[in-house]
């Protein structure tokens, strides 16, 4: 190579701008075409703000039916901690076989905890608890039995393994009697289950109405820029330096509809927060508690409100910008 190509070689190599370069020049353009697509919304404020008020209630309610869900099988981890199996000994069982049998219960993996009552403290809760304490003191003898209290662990929250740990429970010899009742849980889980797959439904189905709202809007905003789009193409304007203003406009209706449905789920569990703690304080409890949005769930909402809106976006000006072509 002689030293003339040699120069051009270098003089070519030194025009050539450094990847860092490149880096921040993507990174500007995109910044410009950012503010620009928020210029462009902030103009029609009212518009934007009823579409994305739309936007932020269809989102607000598969939401709000999450966090419902998520406080109900909660609730169910704290029944299920405060929750008691009860084992009635045989009136013939000692207390040494009584004793021996909680050291083997305790040892037992879905069990917590085993509590040891005899029959004297049975009955004087019973009296405490019961409203019938003056016609209990009438009794000649204690008719309650020796107890077990027994405490699953949260390990063993589903009904099927409640049923399980009855089953093993009932084996023992010295056990004339196993209480618990158990379909009120199974009832509960049931519900929530349903409640779940009712949430995937609901869920799927308002993300679809969010697609075709933005989908939509981003349809009508093509429409009105309709001869600036056919401009562009005439001057050279690229099918993707024509898009990327449309989803940035997708992105931001997503995003501000999220943040609307993070404001109206957060509302209605202040509202509802009152009756329930009434709620709570008839039941003497404090299992009835509701609490804001977490920050990952509101996190999850906004992030999917703003990949819904530019992907509502990318489908609609994918179909409608090949339809406009210049003559």
């Amino acid at each position: 190579m002689d030293k003339e190509n040699i120069d051009s070689v270098v003089q070519l190599r030194q025009l050539r701008p450094h990847f860092s370069t490149l880096i921040k020049e993507f990174f500007i353009r995109h910044l410009q075409v950012f503010f620009y697509s928020l210029g462009l919304l902030s103009r029609a404020p009212l518009s934007t703000l009823m579409t994305a008020a739309a936007l932020g209630i269809a989102l607000a309610l598969p939401t709000a039916l999450y966090v419902m869900l998520d406080h109900a099988s909660k609730f169910t981890g704290d029944v299920n901690s405060v929750n008691q199996i009860s084992l009635f000994m045989k009136k013939d069982t000692s207390e040494e076989e009584i004793k021996a049998i909680q050291i083997q219960l305790d040892d037992y993996i879905g069990i917590a905890k085993v509590k040891y009552m005899n029959r004297l403290d049975a009955l004087e809760e019973f009296q405490n608890n019961s409203g019938f304490g003056d016609a209990l003191k009438a009794l000649k003898y204690n008719p309650l039995p020796d107890l077990l209290i027994v405490y699953p662990s949260l390990a063993f929250s589903e009904p099927q393994q409640i049923n399980q740990l009855l089953i093993e429970l009932k084996k023992i010899k010295q056990v004339d009697m196993v209480q618990l009742d158990v379909q009120w849980l199974q009832r509960l889980y049931a519900i929530i289950h349903i409640g779940q797959r009712g949430v995937l439904i609901i869920g799927g189905l308002l993300a679809l109405a969010v697609l075709l709202i933005i989908g939509n809007t981003i349809r009508l905003a093509i429409e009105n820029r309709r001869s600036e789009i056919v401009v562009m193409k005439l001057i050279g304007g690229t099918d993707s330096f024509i898009r990327r203003p449309f989803l940035y406009t997708g992105f931001l209706y997503g995003f501000l509809g999220s943040l609307i449905a993070v404001l109206l789920v957060n509302l209605a569990l202040i509202m509802i927060t009152n009756p329930l703690t009434h709620l709570s304080s008839l039941y003497n409890n404090h299992l009835f508690s509701l609490g804001l949005m977490g920050i990952k769930v509101s996190t999850t909402l906004i992030l999917s409100g703003c990949i819904l809106g530019w992907l509502g976006a990318r489908v609609a000006v994918g179909k409608h910008l090949k339809d406009i072509q210049p003559k």
